[in-house]
């Protein structure tokens, strides 16, 4: 009977929800922000609300996506290079307004190399020392503008196109004068 007892126990322990499957603070930023500004832009645009038409736009937006958000869309199949497909486990929640959230802890589940994504660092323009940055910073920082150096050998041809650069995209930041 004792035995009985303690199976029972165990089954009802086994059906509550753990707390370990929900997300920490700061866990699958990607996944959350990315999803989070997708199922904006579907609510923005009256898209309706099916897997078939999230499923649709999903793909739209990742021919777009640059970066760690590009390798979410290729973990998620949603890429034409993508080795898997499990968009509709993206979109069948969506679908039924299923916070962003709780959309990545499943997708977790299904691959957890989906919550390992982390945004890279932010170079502020306004307080760093050009001359201080690597070579590999300064090409990112034009990477994420979408701009390129071609011609550029010297860690002094990189500092030179973003000073030439700076105004377009980052006006704010003041030009920082470098002896070359």
């Amino acid at each position: 009977m004792l035995c009985i007892s303690a199976l029972s126990v165990g089954f009802v322990l086994a059906l509550i929800p753990s707390g370990s499957d929900a997300l920490s603070e700061g866990e699958c930023e990607v996944c959350v922000s990315f999803l989070g500004r997708f199922y904006q832009s579907l609510k923005d645009n009256n898209v309706e609300f099916n897997s078939a038409a999230i499923e649709k736009e999903l793909v739209k937006m990742c021919k777009d996506a640059k970066g760690k958000e590009n390798r979410l869309c290729y973990y998620m199949g949603a890429t034409s290079d993508a080795a898997t497909k499990i968009i509709n486990e993206v979109s069948k929640p969506l679908s039924y307004h299923v916070p962003v959230e709780k959309v990545c802890e499943k997708l977790k589940k299904k691959d957890s190399q989906i919550c390992e994504l982390k945004y890279d660092k932010q170079v502020d323009l306004s307080s760093v020392d050009l001359k201080k940055l690597k070579v590999k910073d300064l090409k990112k920082v034009l990477e994420e503008w979408g701009e390129t150096c071609k011609g550029c050998v010297e860690k002094s041809d990189f500092i030179r196109k973003i000073n030439e650069l700076m105004p377009k995209y980052a006006p704010a930041a003041p030009k920082v004068q470098t002896e070359l």
